[in-house]
C-alpha cells in the first residue's frame, strides 16, 4: 500500500506538473488570442477609417467632377460668345475697309474736281 501510494502521489504530481504546465500553455495561448483580437481591432478600426476617407476621396472627386463640368460649359458659352463677338468684329472691319476705300475714292474724286475746278478758275482768269 505504501508503494501504491508513492506511485499514486508521484503519478499526482506528474499530472499536477502536466496540468500547470498545459495551464501555463493556456494562459500564454489565451493572451496570444488576446493581443490577436486588439491586432484584428485596430486592423478593422484601420479598414474603416481607409473607407471613410476613401468615401471623402470619392465625393470631392465628384465635386471636382462636377465644378470642371461646370467650367466647361462656361467656358463653351464663352467660346461662343467671343465666336459671335469675332465675326461681328470681322463684318465691322470689312465695313471699314469698304469705308476706307470709298473714303479714299471721294478723296480722289474732290482733288479731280477741285483740280479741274482750280483749271476752270485760271481759264476763266485768263478769259
Amino acid at each position: 500500500l505504501q508503494k501504491e501510494l508513492l506511485k499514486y502521489k508521484q503519478e499526482a504530481r506528474n499530472l499536477q506538473g502536466i496540468k500547470d504546465a498545459l495551464q501555463q500553455r493556456l494562459i500564454q495561448q489565451d493572451a496570444s488570442v488576446l493581443q490577436l483580437k486588439q491586432e484584428l481591432l485596430r486592423a478593422n478600426m484601420d479598414k474603416e477609417e481607409l473607407h471613410n476617407q476613401n468615401v471623402d476621396l470619392q465625393r470631392k472627386v465628384e465635386e471636382r467632377n462636377r465644378l470642371l463640368a461646370e467650367y466647361k460649359k462656361e467656358l463653351c458659352q464663352k467660346d461662343r460668345h467671343l465666336q459671335q463677338h469675332q465675326t461681328k468684329l470681322d463684318e465691322m472691319l470689312r465695313q471699314l475697309s469698304e469705308a476706307t476705300y470709298q473714303q479714299v475714292d471721294l478723296e480722289r474724286e474732290l482733288e479731280h474736281k477741285e483740280a479741274l475746278l482750280a483749271h476752270c478758275m485760271k481759264r476763266e482768269d485768263e478769259e
